[in-house]
């Protein structure tokens, strides 16, 4: 198995308050621009996509309130297993310890190809999240339009 965890984030939100954005898988499906939308689907449990002609899905495996969502790979060309964190930040309890773990059985060709790739993407989520969470949006993102929905 092949174990990739991103880096740590402290988010200026409560762990309470990250684990319950979380806890719906369809609203990842609403922070996404429209023209990516139709190629994902999304319920309470589940989220599905095609990336790259590949059809990738997870799907809930453990809820522990306010500390830890468990995915698992659901209809995915491989097994993987993913653990969302949600601690209270050493310094301010009132911020989260953020991160992510991936363990995936990954081929030694796709491990060279893809664990770099996929360290990248987490940890840019992550930062993504901290930026968010100071109020610093993402270049591109229209509050306005993600507001109404």
């Amino acid at each position: 198995m092949t174990n990739i965890e991103s880096k740590h984030g402290i988010v200026s939100r409560q762990p309470y308050e990250l684990y319950m954005s979380f806890t719906d898988l369809s609203n990842f499906v609403k922070m996404l621009p429209e023209d990516k939308r139709e190629m994902i689907t999304a319920d309470m449990d589940t989220l599905s996509a095609t990336v790259q002609g590949f059809n990738i899905g997870v799907k809930v495996h453990q809820r522990v309130p306010y500390s830890r969502i468990e995915l698992v790979d659901y209809g995915a060309p491989f097994a993987f297993h993913i653990l969302v964190h949600f601690e209270p930040a050493a310094e301010d309890p009132y911020k989260t310890d953020f991160w992510v773990e991936i363990e995936a059985d990954l081929n030694l060709m796709m491990k060279m190809m893809l664990s770099g790739k996929i360290k990248e993407a987490l940890d840019k989520m992550v930062d993504g999240l901290v930026d968010a969470s100071n109020g610093k949006m993402p270049e591109g993102f229209d509050v306005e339009k993600w507001a109404g929905k």
